[in-house]
């Protein structure tokens, strides 16, 4: 294969995989039951908290080795600025979707990601996993950019192999978007929808980390901090508390420790 054909399959992979795990929801033809939703929102909880740790902020600290024992700040800042960020999205969006008087199909969408005093639960999630696939695309495009600076067909298979380990984390990601939506939206169809779209910025932002290889890579320790508190923020706000409403037993307590085990996992042995 040639360096474009590698990078094409690369970009496009990390999307895929978040579509597939999106079509998980489609195994489940009839209402999730309380004990199934229990476990998959404490499964999702574990999956993020894990992700956050491993995917954004020990990169982040490692990225950022320059700056000495201050190596921890812009992770610090970061997480701060991640949740600072949904906490003024929960007080913003909701007052611009206030503004829209008409009434049509699409009022029960807008009901999923918007509850009487802010985002709901599914529309906190949609928005911290997107934000957390935002610093992986770049790492794609940054890796596969500097495959291209480098000239080594090497190289890109190095970055490569980063496309498929990100993408193999997005599968669990996208099931853990669609499954809880759900429940709210009640079509397996608009859950799909709403799953594979967390992940379309991935490419997207992969083909900006290319275009912007050589000037970015600085402002990776931020981008990867920023959306492990976004993610944070809405595992201790929504998903714990959920799990644990869901149905009175262990088993939100169960899944999250599978979540937590699998993408550690998953990001030790492919990171």
């Amino acid at each position: 294969m040639n360096a474009t054909t590698i990078t094409i399959i690369g970009v496009s992979f990390i999307f895929f995989m978040t579509t597939l795990g999106s079509a998980f929801v489609f195994l489940f033809r009839n209402k999730i039951s309380e004990r199934i939703n229990s476990l998959f929102l404490g499964f999702a909880s574990g999956l993020m908290i894990a992700a956050s740790v491993w995917s954004l902020i020990l990169p982040s600290i490692e990225q950022s080795s320059s700056l000495g024992k201050l190596s921890f700040l812009p992770s610090a800042l970061g997480i701060i600025l991640g949740c600072l960020f949904l906490v003024v999205m929960d007080k913003i969006i909701p007052y611009f979707l206030k503004q829209e008087k008409k009434v049509s199909e699409n009022d029960k969408i807008k009901q999923t990601f918007v509850k009487k005093h802010g985002l709901s639960k599914s529309g906190k999630l949609f928005l911290a996993v997107t934000l957390h696939n935002i610093p992986e695309g770049l790492a794609v495009g940054l890796a596969f950019g500097n495959a291209f600076i480098a000239g080594q067909l090497s190289t890109f298979y190095s970055a490569l192999w980063l496309a498929i380990g990100i993408g193999l984390q997005n599968l669990p990601e996208g099931a853990a978007i669609s499954l809880p939506m759900k429940e709210q939206l009640g079509s397996n169809k608009k859950a799909f929808f709403f799953g594979a779209m967390s992940g379309v910025v991935e490419p997207i932002m992969a083909l900006i980390g290319i275009w912007l290889s050589t000037s970015l890579s600085n402002l990776m320790p931020w981008f990867l901090s920023f959306s492990a508190g976004a993610m944070l923020f809405v595992v201790a706000e929504e998903l714990i508390p959920d799990a644990k409403n869901s149905y009175p037993s262990n088993i939100g307590s169960l899944g999250f420790i599978i979540g937590f085990v699998l993408m550690m996992i998953l990001d030790v042995a492919l990171g």
